[in-house]
């Protein structure tokens, strides 16, 4: 039986098709494909972006190591290279760290063994001011703000809403995925424990006991929430993109495929790394984040 064309209208994306569903977020953002550059901090210049967003996908900065002027200064070189969308990403602020003095002398003493004196105040490093980065955002007025590593808090998205700005919010789990839409999500970034980056877990505690693969968290994301799903992690040609909307996502994020791109400016060495990288070629770390 068909179905209204007031009721598609209006439906879940999940109960579209998966070209029906694509076409639809596609129309939404304005978009000519349903492919959105990760917001990676530190590794999307805005020629990167910009360049995504006029081949028809969405563009994104990771602001997590962006000052106010910075985060401002990106979107101005984004806006003279491009009429497209694109989204910012910030990272909800990580509760205090635990501190063990002895241990940090020991591995301040290891690392100066290989090159010069390591000074105590190496591993108290002093981010930038969250809500000052949330004052540029709103001052930016892009597309899309994105949240990873939990939610914004409840003044700020009020303020996001107030705006007609959307929210895509990142989670690892279904739990965290009901307490983002509950919060207003517009969307939902489903990260699997394939993603390149840092992973999004709302508790770094039970990111190890909670890896969930990005096949097995789309299709179950599809079937709980209302809103449309993106999908993250390890997805870096057709294949992937058509598999993840087949299992239910309305778009994919692509992070690690597109730091091959020259507008990237990635160290040749690196690049051709990721050429032909096997999956068991690679491995979780707390090197960087949690």
């Amino acid at each position: 039986m068909a179905i209204p064309a007031e009721a598609r209208a209006s439906a879940s994306p999940q109960s579209l098709g998966a070209r029906e569903r694509a076409a639809r977020f596609c129309r939404r953002f304005g978009l000519r494909v349903p492919i959105l550059q990760a917001p990676m901090a530190g590794a999307c210049p805005a020629g990167l972006a910009s360049t995504v967003a006029n081949a028809g996908g969405m563009g994104g900065l990771g602001a997590l190591t962006s000052p106010p002027d910075g985060i401002a200064n990106w979107v101005r070189e984004f806006r003279d290279q491009s009429n497209g969308g694109f989204q910012i990403n910030l990272w909800i602020p990580d509760p205090a760290p635990v501190r063990d003095a002895e241990h940090e002398r020991e591995v301040r003493e290891f690392l100066g063994q290989w090159g010069p004196p390591v000074p105590a105040e190496a591993g108290t490093p002093e981010p930038f001011d969250f809500a000052a980065q949330c004052e540029a955002l709103l001052a930016a007025a892009p597309p899309v703000i994105s949240s990873i590593m939990g939610l914004f808090p409840e003044k700020f998205i009020a303020e996001i809403k107030a705006r007609g700005i959307t929210w895509f919010a990142c989670a690892t789990t279904l739990a965290e995925a009901r307490a983002a839409e509950a919060a207003g999500a517009d969307a939902i970034v489903a990260q699997g424990s394939e993603a390149g980056g840092h992973r999004g877990t709302f508790d770094a505690a039970a990111a190890e006991r909670q890896s969930v693969g990005l096949f097995a968290l789309v299709p179950r994301l599809a079937d709980k929430l209302s809103v449309p799903i993106i999908a993250a992690g390890g997805i870096g040609d057709a294949r992937g993109i058509a598999a993840a909307l087949t299992l239910g996502a309305s778009a994919v994020q692509i992070g690690t495929a597109f730091l091959r791109c020259p507008e990237a400016g990635t160290n040749a060495a690196w690049a051709d790394a990721l050429a032909e990288l096997e999956p068991e070629a690679t491995m979780p770390t707390r090197a960087f984040s949690g």
